[in-house]
């Protein structure tokens, strides 16, 4: 099986990257290797690799920055997504997209199903929207998975972030009215990996299980990072509310996605987001 795996540097293309079966003839790339809003330049090059399988992990994911850069955004979370899918369905490959839980907005108060409304509050989730939308568009056989608070060893995320903070301050201001669930990227990956052999299709949602604020999120990475030795002094950690921190785009007060169906397709369960933290923190503790 050609497998093409884009954005292949980052935390989730590193994770299907180590993961990937045996048998898999992989390609991966990422934004040095190919523009992928050049249309082009990727069509020229899906024609010369040929996959049977496109895992796209690619994404522009600056939340922030996104607001003034809406051409940037839409360039790879909209139009690249639409190229791909095209490029997939024209060859009767699979395509594999990533999205995200900000395209869902406020309202609401239990895990979200895939087929909710959705109604994103800024650019990043209003572009990745537009990718969900051509990647069904244009190559009807099409997964889309959301996920979100994706971290990993590999990249930088939230973890690593709050491990550097808390061994440099000796307070720490942690958002704590917004709800969701971490994800690790390893999970995500082998759960891509098993869809794809299943030809799951569709949209489906997957992140660990449990539910977490940013705040309890910070505070169990500091509680299993003392406990094994990674962290020698502990910071106090200050729960803070959302206008606290005031950011340019808005972001999800409630946006815990509900991926029972996932875990059903297949076979198993997520881990409890907690239980993947403290591998994740063992992997930093051995380098």
């Amino acid at each position: 099986m050609k497998v093409l795996i884009t954005g292949h540097r980052g935390q989730l293309g590193d994770a299907l990257l180590k993961c990937a079966p045996a048998d898999a003839e992989i390609t991966a790339i990422d934004r040095d290797e190919l523009d992928l809003t050049q249309p082009d330049a990727v069509t020229a090059f899906v024609d010369d690799c040929a996959p049977d399988l496109i895992l796209n992990a690619a994404a522009y994911t600056a939340v922030d920055r996104a607001e003034i850069d809406q051409a940037a955004a839409q360039a790879v979370n909209g139009d690249a997504v639409g190229t791909l899918a095209s490029l997939a369905s024209k060859r009767g490959a699979k395509l594999i997209h990533i999205s995200t839980d900000f395209v869902f907005g406020d309202g609401a108060s239990r895990p979200i199903p895939p087929d909710a409304p959705t109604n994103p509050l800024g650019v990043y989730g209003a572009t990745k929207l537009d990718g969900e939308h051509r990647a069904i568009a244009n190559a009807p056989d099409a997964l889309v998975i959301r996920t979100a608070w994706v971290y990993a060893p590999h990249g930088g995320n939230f973890v690593k972030t709050m491990l550097r903070l808390m061994g440099e301050r000796p307070e720490i201001r942690v958002v704590a009215d917004q709800i969701g669930a971490p994800t690790y990227a390893p999970g995500l990956a082998a759960a891509m990996w098993t869809l794809a052999d299943a030809g799951a299709q569709g949209i489906m949602h997957y992140s660990d299980a449990g539910a977490a604020s940013w705040y309890d999120f910070a505070v169990a990475i500091q509680e299993e990072a003392l406990a094994i030795g990674l962290l020698d002094r502990a910071a106090t950690i200050v729960p803070i509310r959302t206008e606290d921190y005031p950011t340019p785009a808005r972001r999800p007060a409630y946006s815990l996605l509900d991926s029972s169906a996932t875990w059903a397709a297949l076979g198993w369960p997520a881990p409890h987001w907690r239980t993947n933290l403290r591998t994740m923190l063992q992997e930093l503790l051995h380098g």
